[in-house]
């Protein structure tokens, strides 16, 4: 048996199915999955569009199973028929063609080498490996590291949520991707937060980001925590800081549910009278509007 006669059968299948989905459109692309009625109807469409006809019994041996028995020479020319060409003949013949050109347009030794190296320099191009990035977090005038458990970074990723990350024991973070710019936030206890946006072209770079202190924050700390001789002074100090419709939240459970609201004049007493309820103030959170402090959320630790 002529195997290449077989593949030019086989190429003569996919051309019937083509045909055939050109009056039924709904049809599956392999004809090994008609049956029945769909079966009845492309022997009704071969009557009608060439005037012949074929058994549904050649149908299953034929078309619809794996027969290595090439069909009749008569059947061939109608199926080509059926599908546009002259005959049996004409069919192979467009297909040899084909298979010809493809030959010459293969690549020699040479050929396959180049396409190599640049199959692996798009690969290169299109999936970059990913690389490290260091970033480390110090005090702007100290240049000492921030104490890394009150270090939170949010990592802004394209497509793809944010990301919190925590900073390791030296204060320091390793971002690893593929994306050749970096943005994140970062944010400190009793330091601003700041919005880091950086555009690398080497490897690992290790940078020190450093960060502003939170003055006002920290005056609210220390006041908490220290004796008061000048009750008037300090008080002034507070509503200097503090913008007039500011608001003042107490986190008064570890889970962070329970609150307590504080509006600037109730804080400023509870701070500064003689017998203060609000000692050991830590901050947790402080947003501004202008100079001025509009969103302070703290919590009180044990003393």
């Amino acid at each position: 048996m002529n195997l290449q006669e077989l593949k030019y059968f086989s190429q003569l299948k996919n051309e019937i199915s083509r045909k055939l989905r050109e009056t039924y459109p709904h049809y599956p692309d392999d004809l090994k999955t008609l049956k029945g009625q769909e079966i009845s109807n492309f022997q009704e469409d071969l009557i009608g569009k060439v005037g012949g006809r074929i058994s549904e019994k050649w149908f299953y041996t034929h078309l619809k199973g794996n027969n290595e028995q090439l069909p009749r020479i008569d059947i061939l020319n109608l199926l080509s028929l059926y599908c546009g060409y002259k005959d049996w003949g004409e069919f192979k013949s467009k297909y040899q063609k084909i298979n010809r050109s493809k030959k010459n347009i293969l690549p020699g030794k040479s050929g396959i080498i180049v396409l190599i190296f640049s199959v692996v320099l798009l690969a290169f191009y299109f999936f970059p490996n990913q690389k490290k990035y260091e970033f480390c977090f110090v005090d702007e005038y100290t240049q000492q590291p921030i104490r890394p458990s009150s270090v939170e970074i949010l990592l802004i990723q394209k497509n793809e949520s944010p990301l919190w990350l925590n900073a390791d024991e030296n204060s320091c973070i390793i971002i690893e991707t593929k994306e050749k710019e970096i943005k994140f936030i970062v944010r400190a206890n009793y330091y601003l937060s700041d919005t880091i946006t950086r555009v690398f072209k080497e490897d690992y770079p290790n940078e020190k980001i450093k960060l502003r202190t939170n003055e006002y924050a920290q005056m609210i700390h220390f006041f908490s925590h220290s004796k008061v001789n000048d009750w008037k002074k300090r008080r002034q100090q507070l509503k200097e800081i503090f913008a007039e419709n500011a608001r003042i939240y107490q986190v008064v459970s570890i889970n962070g549910i329970g609150v307590e609201l504080y509006n600037k004049e109730e804080f400023i007493d509870k701070l500064t009278m003689p017998l203060k309820s609000l000692r050991n103030i830590e901050v947790l959170e402080t947003i501004y509007t202008g100079n001025q402090i509009s969103v302070l959320k703290f919590t009180q630790r044990d003393e």
